[in-house]
């Protein structure tokens, strides 16, 4: 009877020391998530704060004037098609070359070795930091006797979110049933028969890679820095320079009056109403698109 009460209670022991490390997890997990929610609500409340007086439509509508970065008149519009332009055009040279060797990876590769080795250069190339690689489209250029234009930032961009979309896409691949393959090519389906039905499977995830990748992309300033240059002129040709919004709030925010500094806290959060509005875009398209793959 000794024992089997000493049992009883040394699991009784347990149940309650995995009950309180289970509470502890769940409300470490909470802490983390509201101070997540936190930092995210006093960023806003900061760019809100100290860039809505300066907003306007003139702002958005309106290229700089002579004297805009001093406090004159006019407005970032140049900036904001810049982004644009820059991201598509980036986001097209990452669904190139990325889009193709998730899907021959998880076809035509065989070779676990392989895959994990093309994994690992992914996982290297998305941890560079879009600074060298700035360096590198500077050094390109330099050799191929080309100037800071909108297609050095593009090819330049393109590398820097290129890996952000080939593993985002990758891990939605991998998410696929193992099963829908041997039964797919158990009804006599070809390698190619087999990657149409993959890409229908995998069609939602890949367009929330696309929105993520585009969103990082309009909101770099390092990789376009030495390549895209800046104007003050709006995009007319891929060959000029071209302004983007994130450096558009540095030299707005290295002006020493305060009316130019305000300026630049609304084109930061023009900026930020972009990328969380792709956020959000992508996550719902994610949600509505999901319900039509099989688990």
């Amino acid at each position: 009877m000794t024992a089997r009460s000493n049992i009883r209670h040394e699991g009784l022991a347990r149940r309650r020391r995995r009950h309180w490390e289970e509470a502890l997890m769940v409300w470490l997990m909470r802490f983390m998530l509201f101070g997540a929610a936190a930092i995210l609500v006093v960023i806003l409340a900061v760019i809100i704060y100290r860039g809505a007086g300066a907003l306007s439509w003139e702002m958005i509508s309106q290229a700089p004037r002579g004297g805009f970065y001093i406090g004159g008149e006019g407005g970032i519009l140049n900036a904001i098609l810049g982004s644009l332009y820059l991201a598509l055009g980036a986001l097209l040279v990452a669904v190139v070359l990325a889009v193709p060797l998730v899907f021959y990876l998880h076809t035509y590769v065989r070779s676990p070795r392989i895959a994990r080795g093309i994994r690992l250069v992914l996982d290297v190339l998305w941890g560079i930091p879009s600074i060298v690689y700035g360096a590198f489209g500077f050094a390109l250029m330099i050799a191929l006797g080309l100037r800071a234009s909108l297609l050095a930032g593009i090819i330049t961009l393109g590398f820097v979110i290129m890996p952000i979309l080939a593993r985002t896409l990758d891990e939605v691949v991998q998410l696929t049933p193992p099963d829908l393959r041997e039964v797919t090519l158990a009804l006599g389906a070809t390698r190619a028969e087999w990657l149409s039905v993959l890409v229908r499977q995998s069609l939602p995830g890949l367009g929330t890679a696309m929105l993520l990748a585009f969103a990082r992309g309009i909101g770099d300033a390092a990789a376009v820095l030495f390549t895209a240059g800046f104007t003050d002129r709006l995009p007319d040709s891929l060959l000029r320079p071209v302004a983007s919004l994130p450096l558009t709030v540095f030299f707005l925010l290295g002006t020493p009056f305060p009316a130019v500094q305000a300026r630049a806290y609304a084109a930061g959060l023009i900026l930020t109403v972009m990328i969380l509005s792709l956020s959000l875009l992508a996550h719902l398209g994610m949600a509505r698109l999901g319900r039509h793959v099989i688990r």
